[in-house]
């Protein structure tokens, strides 16, 4: 008689504790511990006055340096994409106050060529908590070349830290309030359509084109850009956007191709131009009738006259 045999169910090999904890590690675990209960303790305390940080708020947006880092924008295919930065998450953080966030790199695995990231925010006084856990490759995409392994320290950092800081992003919008983020938005929004206050739209404009001829961007571009508007009428809301698309491209979002591309050339056109060259190649050259008294075609030798040059 065979009689069945019970499945043996192997649990996969725990990770390896540490053995010995030294007194500095065990220090700080316990100061990370203290630091938690204390800023839950003090949340709770000194709960957060929404009218003072709504005001808060308004007073932070409404300068001009803050609200054009606080939008990006991005061509993404045939699509263009555009939202709030990091910078604007973490201004709305400090103005309503009892929020913790951040990134932590869990693992680095140089051999696969990855990151293991969590990005997290909390709101102390609410106890609301969002976080998420994602992997980031060592690798950088790009249109001309594909995919590219990424092998230098600096480049993985910074890599790590471009994907973490969109995650945190997120993270920090989660625990808002929807309606103080909106309204924060339109503040930035205003701010950068109306400019610096008393500072000329011409200064700004003059400003805005040598900024944007440092990297190679002229002026003709940045007209095509604005609709063919001349930069003598440029607008508030003109500079605003070119400001915007100018930290964009600063900060590595946008490239100056997908923002200012190279005016495409039709067939029809290339067909007019080379008929034009083709007709002032084949036009006859005439030739000017020298003046009385003056010694005919010096340069000219007759066939057949003996006349030298």
């Amino acid at each position: 008689m065979n009689y069945p045999v019970a499945e043996q169910q192997f649990a996969a090999p725990a990770a390896p504790a540490p053995t010995f904890v030294g007194q500095g590690t065990a220090v700080e675990q316990s100061r990370a511990v203290a630091e938690v209960q204390a800023a839950v303790i003090v949340a709770r305390q000194f709960p957060r006055v929404e009218a003072l940080a709504i005001m808060k708020m308004q007073t932070a947006f409404a300068q001009h340096n803050l609200a054009v880092r606080s939008f990006f924008r991005f061509n993404r295919g045939t699509s263009r994409v555009s939202g709030e930065t990091i910078q604007f998450a973490k201004e709305l953080a400090r103005c309503w106050t009892n929020i913790h966030y951040g990134v932590h790199e869990l693992r680095r695995d140089d051999a696969a060529g990855e990151s293991e990231m969590q990005a997290w925010a909390w709101d102390l006084e609410t106890n609301e908590r969002a976080s998420t856990t994602f992997i980031v490759p060592h690798s950088r995409w790009t249109k001309t070349d594909g995919s590219t392994r990424l092998e230098d320290p600096r480049d993985v950092y910074e890599n790590n830290s471009n994907n973490g800081a969109r995650r945190l992003r997120e993270m920090i919008f989660s625990v808002l309030p929807d309606w103080f983020r909106e309204q924060a938005k339109s503040i930035a929004q205003h701010t950068v359509d109306n400019g610096q206050g008393d500072t000329p739209v011409a200064q700004r404009a003059a400003e805005a084109i040598a900024a944007f001829e440092g990297i190679g961007v002229t002026v003709e571009q940045l007209e095509e850009n604005r609709a063919g508007r001349p930069s003598g009428k440029w607008t508030n809301l003109d500079l605003g956007q070119l400001h915007i698309i100018f930290e964009s491209i600063r900060r590595g979002e946008a490239t100056i191709e997908e923002e200012f591309p190279q005016q495409r050339v039709t067939f029809g056109e290339i067909r007019q131009q080379h008929e034009e060259q083709a007709g002032q190649q084949q036009a006859p050259r005439e030739e000017q009738a020298p003046a009385e008294g003056a010694r005919p075609w010096s340069s000219t030798r007759h066939p057949g006259s003996g006349a030298s040059a």
